[in-house]
């Protein structure tokens, strides 16, 4: 994992005869939790983890909006890229675009909206101000 700017976030991951199907690629919900991965490393890159904000602000994150592309496959043994930027942020959610690639070429397109809500209840609230610092 890697910081590559100030705003993009770069992690690799190995592709393993696990993450593939019958075809010998990687199978198309695997993405989704390698982008899942990618995003949880991107907020430890700047300091905040899922449970720390469980439990000292009583938020969790849920997804809200996903939008992938799959423009082409990663094989067994790729080491795929996972650069994660974040377009958009408001007071209770984040925009991500997450693009893969293998060897600089383009594999998948991704965006993600996430929603900040209290575990209590599990209605919308506002990111804590710590995490909105670190966005602005």
């Amino acid at each position: 994992m890697s910081q590559r700017d100030s705003g993009t976030h770069r992690m690799q991951v190995r592709v393993f005869y696990e993450d593939t199907d019958a075809s010998g690629v990687v199978y198309h919900a695997n993405y989704l939790k390698y982008c899942e991965r990618a995003r949880t490393l991107w907020l430890a890159a700047r300091g905040f983890d899922h449970r720390t904000l469980a439990d000292n602000h009583g938020v969790v994150f849920t997804l809200a909006d996903a939008h992938i592309a799959y423009k082409a496959p990663a094989r067994l043994d790729d080491r795929v890229d996972i650069d994660t930027t974040v377009i958009e942020h408001r007071r209770a959610r984040i925009v991500f675009a997450q693009d893969m690639s293998c060897r600089e070429h383009l594999l998948v397109k991704a965006r993600f909206t996430v929603a900040c809500v209290r575990l209590a209840g599990f209605k919308p609230c506002g990111l804590p101000a710590e995490l909105l610092k670190e966005l602005e």
